[in-house]
């Protein structure tokens, strides 16, 4: 089916019944204090300390309700160590049609604030129109004065979707759809080696199964089944891992610069159908254009490549497949796809209300793939657009997302993400 054609005149409703409970305070606590009024404290990139007074969704849902709210008569406080954001959902994206979507992440610190990062755990259950479930479990976890970073990345689909053929010269007339089940553990653990620098190694898995196509409109043969799309993969082998990253809060960075090299080495010897390398290069600077931070000028730079060997098909670099399916706002979920992947970005953050309730961004991409057999770069595909950021969270910084792009070919929708899209 052409999911390019329906319509995109839905308008996302960000938050059901229930949206209430999106800012959870779990009080596990610390040993030390911090000094809070009236609890409106953020995860600062420079300090855990008061920035701008702010609200979130829960401050709107007491004033609506009347309700007491806990009060700070001292202004001294001992922190709440885990911070939890939980949002009910319905949403519409190219890509998934009308979703059900309940979206939930832990912010949490190991130790002294002054010398640990904030670490996140990111769960979400989709469900949607076109039978779509989806359960990634994403974590990003930071030990005592930022010694280790645990990363991970478990998911579970299944996934009915279309693919567009392989290169950068595909059409939206070729829409092909698949169906299959995916199982993923991606698992790293990285040591401090120098200040914000970081080394370590790691374990990815993918296996696809039940992989079925229903071909092209016309009957021609499609580039899946041309490249060879078998019914069942296994990607399998160790990885290395080189990271750089001196923000404090991954949720909301406001300011500071990410860079993340690694290297993957899938194995016939630890189970991998075939042998073949992939390298992915992920960079983000932050620039603050305001003192308080709620100006942020983003640069984001993921380039995705296949130095050598032959990745199953639905292993291949892809429009919106990566890590966290942010790439490429403009375009529907996998509309192109190859064996390399050259993606630019950048994004305006501003505040459209004093209190941090709401604010706006506006961005533009550029995405590149090679063709395909002679991966050659030849054709460049821009897209641009603007979204709300709700804070459902004030404590994690945590916005609910809400962005509407337009690429070029006709190509247009809206992207919903819990936490900044990088």
């Amino acid at each position: 089916m052409d999911r390019t054609r329906r319509s995109c005149r839905i308008i996302i409703i960000a938050c059901l019944t229930g949206f209430i409970l999106a800012s959870t305070e779990l009080c596990a606590q610390t040993d030390s204090s911090w000094v809070v009024p009236d609890r409106s404290i953020i995860f600062s990139d420079s300090i855990m300390r008061p920035v701008y007074p702010q609200k979130d969704l829960t401050d709107v849902y007491y004033s609506i309700t009347k309700k007491k709210k806990d009060t700070v008569v001292t202004g001294i406080i001992k922190p709440v160590k885990y911070h939890f954001s939980f949002v009910p959902a319905v949403g519409y994206t190219l890509s998934t049609g009308l979703a059900g979507i309940l979206a939930s992440n832990v912010a949490f610190l190991a130790k002294d604030p002054e010398r640990t990062n904030v670490s996140n755990i990111a769960i979400q259950a989709v469900y949607s129109q076109y039978q779509q479930l989806t359960i990634p479990i994403l974590v990003n976890w930071w030990t005592t004065d930022n010694d280790y970073n645990i990363i991970a990345d478990w998911r579970y689909y299944k996934y009915p979707q279309d693919t567009y053929g392989l290169g950068g010269h595909s059409s939206l007339k070729n829409d092909d759809e698949l169906d299959y089940s995916q199982f993923r553990i991606h698992q790293s653990v990285l040591k401090k080696v120098d200040k914000n620098f970081y080394a370590g190694i790691g374990y990815f898995l993918d296996y696809h199964w039940n992989v079925k196509e229903s071909g092209q409109p016309n009957g021609e043969p499609s580039d899946a089944s041309l490249y060879g799309l078998a019914p069942k993969t296994i990607s399998s082998g160790p990885v290395l891992n080189l990271l750089f990253d001196n923000r404090k809060n991954s949720i909301n960075p406001k300011g500071g610069f990410y860079a993340d090299v690694l290297y993957r080495d899938n194995l016939k010897a630890v189970g991998s159908d075939s042998n073949w390398q992939s390298l992915t290069i992920d960079m983000r600077k932050y620039f603050r254009l305001s003192p308080d931070g709620r100006n942020i000028l983003a640069f984001w730079s993921y380039d995705w490549l296949t130095p050598s060997g032959k990745p199953p098909y639905l292993d291949l670099p892809a429009t919106g497949w990566d890590t966290y399916n942010n790439t490429g706002r403009g375009y529907i979920q996998g509309r192109f796809r190859s064996k390399n992947m050259l993606y630019l970005e950048s994004e305006y953050r501003f505040p459209i209300s004093s209190n941090g309730l709401f604010g706006g961004v506006a961005f533009a991409n550029v995405q590149s793939f090679s063709d395909y057999p002679s991966n050659q770069f030849s054709k460049l595909w821009p897209a641009a657009g603007a979204g709300l950021r709700i804070k459902v969270n004030k404590h994690s910084d945590t916005n609910i997302a809400i962005d509407y792009g337009i690429g070029i070919d006709g190509s247009r929708g809206f992207f919903v993400n819990l936490g900044e899209v990088f």
